[in-house]
């Protein structure tokens, strides 16, 4: 198959570019990623990532509030935004007529947010409904996201909940807005993908005009978040008082997402014959043989795979009935995980997954939004966006041996076990 065309360029005030025509449809993606997510928040503004994503779309100093929304919906296109562990995202698709009203969009944010009190106010108070909904009001809300990360991790950027503490987010200040905008939203900071129905040139011509002179600011230094493994088992327990039955997190360190590609590959492949489908390993053994648990899933990266750069986590998940004890269930996983260890699974069941992987990926990135989405975060991940049409032949090659390699690597002396038991006096 011919590898789709990729124009990449960086503008003079440090802004990357990357450009994937594609001329199927009269629609045009533009997404803008910032290197910036909660692992790179402050000690102190747990959340503050995610609420300054918020701020983004609260106007800017030539657009009052709600028009972001307006110039898009009438449009006919959709948008959004999202954070990440390392990195945070806008993103917009449109009729590709309306190419240079998104441009102008997102540059002008760029260039300067509305960042005042009434803004912060009314957003801090919508990121703690929010975290009402999500989190706190709903059964296994956080599970294993933010309840994992603190007993595998122990320093701040990996440890603590980047949806934010209520106190820790009332403390925010304007002042901190504008430090974090100066520092994170730089242009050398961000990388604008275009992808869809557009002609190169004009597409250069337009983004010159618009993102061309925001004005140039460093580049922030990228911290390492690395710490060192686990050297023994770790617990830790979380009372859930609307949670109907207890529940378990198993969480794992995987190999470097960026610099041990292969290796990682390998462990959603590993994920993937654990617990995707009827057919998977742990589904066959825990829900249909024995049975132990009501639901089981394991997965390769604590957000989806390609989401963080190192250190990342594998995780397995499950609900059990009351009178089955964690031990159980976490013996029957040790044992499934030492058998794939020592004899790596067959040709037809590394086939299964892999093509699913394959079927999912291809499926993915159809959708225009997904498309420009992924090729931005591989561009600021992974310094290289081609590798979004390469990864379905990556995850194809991966071995059977290199699965067992995965397997033999999640083991119980290195690994973290968060409990979650239901409050017996909650809501049932």
């Amino acid at each position: 198959m011919a590898v789709p065309e990729l124009h990449r360029f960086t503008l003079d005030n440090g802004l990357r570019v990357v450009l994937a025509p594609d001329r199927t449809a009269p629609v045009v993606g533009v997404s803008v990623h910032y290197d910036v997510g909660f692992r790179s928040e402050p000690e102190g503004r747990t959340g503050f990532a995610h609420l300054f994503e918020h701020l983004m779309f609260q106007g800017s100093e030539s657009l009052e509030k709600l028009a972001h929304f307006r110039y898009v919906q009438s449009s006919g296109g959709v948008f959004n935004g999202s954070t990440h562990p390392d990195y945070t995202d806008y993103f917009e698709v449109l009729p590709s007529a309306a190419l240079e009203r998104a441009l102008f969009l997102e540059a002008d944010r760029m260039r300067a947010p509305k960042l005042t009190a009434e803004n912060l106010a009314n957003q801090i108070d919508v990121v703690k409904e929010e975290i009402r909904l999500n989190v706190l009001n709903r059964p296994y809300g956080g599970f294993p996201w933010i309840l994992l990360p603190p007993v595998l991790y122990s320093t701040f950027p990996n440890a603590h909940n980047g949806y934010g503490d209520f106190t820790d987010l009332e403390q925010a200040s304007l002042d901190d807005c504008a430090a974090f905008f100066d520092t994170y939203y730089a242009p050398a900071n961000a990388v604008l993908t275009v992808a869809g129905d557009l002609e190169v040139d004009r597409a250069r011509e337009l983004i010159d005009k618009h993102f061309g002179d925001v004005p140039a600011r460093p580049k922030p230094a990228r911290p390492s978040f690395a710490e060192p493994r686990p050297g023994r088992e770790l617990r830790g327990s979380h009372t859930d008082p609307h949670a109907p039955l207890p529940a378990l997190a198993v969480g794992y360190r995987m190999p470097d997402p960026v610099n041990e590609l292969d290796g990682y590959l390998a462990n959603l492949v590993l994920a993937g014959l654990l617990s995707d489908g009827d057919g998977s390993r742990l589904q066959q053994r825990l829900v249909h043989r024995e049975p132990l648990v009501t639901d089981i899933n394991a997965g390769a990266g604590l957000f989806g795979p390609f989401e963080a750069r190192d250190p990342d986590t594998f995780s397995v998940t499950a609900v059990h009935p009351p009178d089955v004890s964690p031990e159980r269930v976490l013996g029957a996983l040790d044992e499934e995980l030492d058998a794939l260890a020592v004899t790596p699974p067959g040709e037809q069941e590394l086939a299964k997954v892999t093509a699913r992987w394959s079927a999912n990926l291809h499926s993915e990135h159809d959708r225009l939004m997904s498309r420009t989405l992924a090729l931005g975060s591989f561009e600021l991940l992974y310094d290289d966006p081609g590798l979004v049409y390469g990864l379905a032949d990556r995850i194809a090659a991966v071995t059977a041996e290199g699965v067992a390699e995965a397997a033999k690597a999640l083991r119980p002396d290195a690994r973290a076990v968060l409990v979650v038991e239901p409050d017996q006096g909650g809501t049932q």
